[in-house]
Order: structure tokens, then sequence, then C-alpha cells
């Protein structure tokens, strides 16, 4: 499919660069020559404050930003000794972090792109169920009790059908007498499943039956039913761009897994054969 290929190998050309860019400019801090040299410039301190004040709605004073760069010292030399000690190792929550970081990376690749109209009219038409207006129905329903008798249920029909006073047709029940124009969803919600897709199919403003609901059998006259239909990309422009970036990003996460697993020799127990 073009949209998965064209921007999916952009994404990819993007996500290399920025792979490459992170390395190169990886801190010295963290190469083994100089594992005993601390560094904090002004970007890391300026960085400090910014977190600072989001959190507190101001900025930090003259002690609080000390403060900040001491726990931000005392952090790293923590963290590199723990390093030393193998800590870092084998850690299931350091591990998922770590994998986290990878993730959010590639997200983070997939938001930087902003796609043409024309790959989401693409994404949206191979879609297009996804986005579709549920089915709406409106209708009079007149309710027969649990289980009516099959001459009960023709003559309420031929009374209704030849618009007799029907006041004294129906049980007792406190379901509506009439629905507006209401999508399926709600319907079921109401009469309960499967009764939606009984007042679908039958001929519109004609009284019709015996049709099931969840509390016994109904006679009902459909008086307008709207199709399920696809909105057009300006309608849903925001929910087809961000389930694209959601769908990009999947598969530029999986195609940049492959191209740095390619990078190892995996050994793993062969799990294929049939199941115990």
């Amino acid at each position: 499919m073009r949209v998965l290929k064209e921007p999916l190998l952009h994404f990819f050309l993007i996500g290399a660069a920025i792979f490459v860019w992170f390395h190169i400019i990886a801190p010295e801090s963290e190469n083994v020559e100089d594992i005993e040299k601390i560094t904090l410039d002004e970007d890391d301190v300026a960085l400090l404050s910014a977190r600072f004040e989001a959190q507190w709605k101001r900025p930090p004073s003259d002690a609080e930003l000390k403060a900040l760069v001491d726990a931000s010292i005392r952090e790293e030399v923590l963290v590199r000794e723990a390093r030393k000690l193998g800590l870092d190792r084998g850690d299931p929550l350091i591990r998922t972090r770590l994998s986290q970081k990878m993730d959010y990376l590639t997200e983070a690749i997939a938001t930087s792109i902003v796609p043409n109209d024309e790959d989401l009219e693409v994404f949206l038409q191979e879609n297009a169920e996804r986005y579709a207006t549920p089915v709406m129905v409106a209708f009079h329903q007149v309710f027969l009790g649990e289980k009516p008798g099959e001459a009960e249920i023709e003559n309420a029909l031929a009374t209704l059908r030849a618009k007799q006073d029907v006041s004294d047709l129906g049980g007792s029940t406190l379901l509506p007498a009439s629905m507006p124009l209401s999508a399926t969803r709600v319907i079921e919600s109401v009469f309960g499943g499967g009764f939606s897709k009984g007042i679908t199919e039958v001929e519109t403003g004609r009284w019709t039956g015996p049709i099931q609901s969840g509390y016994g059998i109904h006679l009902v006259q459909v008086v307008a039913i709207e199709p399920s239909q696809t909105p057009p990309l300006a309608e849903i422009h925001d929910a087809v761009l961000r389930d694209w970036r959601r769908e990009m990003s999947e598969a530029l996460a999986q195609a940049q897994y492959d191209t740095l697993a390619e990078n190892y020799e995996i050994v793993a127990p062969d799990l294929s054969g049939p199941a115990k």
C-alpha cells in the first residue's frame, strides 16, 4: 500500500538520522573513558529550572536552583556507582524504562511528520468502516407481551395497518412507544440486543412484526432510516490524522526494531512446536 510504503520510508530515513545523531551527541559522561567526570553546563541548569517552573508555576529561587543542581549531581554520582556495581543489569524496571524511551523517540519522529490530505484520504478510504456513522432509525412500536399467540399478533397487526383504534392493544410496559431518530446502539440499550437488526430490515412506513426484543414481542412501524455513511475527510480530519500517526508510528517502530535486531545474533529456545 502506498500510504504505508512512502511515509514509512520517510519515517525510516528520518528515524535512522536521529538515532545516528543521538549516538554522535551522546554525553561524554556516558563514555567509559570519562566516567569520573561529571559536567553540568548552562543548558542542563536551564532544563532543571524549566522543570521546576513547570511543576510549581514559578521560577526557582537561587537556593532552590542550587539544591536542584546538587541533587542532579548526587543522582549522577549514584547512578554511575550503581553501574560500576552492575546494579542496572537484569533490573526489569530499568530495562522497561529504556525500552520505553526508544519507543517514545520513534513516536516523536512520527508526530513530527505532517501528511498531506491525499495520504489521509487514502487512509480514510482504506479504513472507512472505522469512521462510518451508525445507522439511525426512528420508529413506533406496540408491545404485545412476552409470548402472545399467533392470532393475537395477526389481529393486532391488522388493526394497526387498518389505522383503527389501538388503545386496547399491547401489554403493560415502560418501554417508549416511539423513538426519535436514534443510533442502533442506543436502541439496543433500550430494547435489548438484536432488536435494532430486526427493525432496520423492514419496510419503512408499514406496521410489521413480530419482532423480538429483550422483553418480548413487538409490532413496529419504522418511520425513518438514515443509513451509515463515511464522513468527508474535512469533517474528521483530526481523528484520521491521529489514527494515521499512530499506525505509522507502529509501523516505524517495527521497521526500526527489525533493523536494530539485524545487528544481533539472537539465540532463544524454539517454541514453534506443538502446544503441550
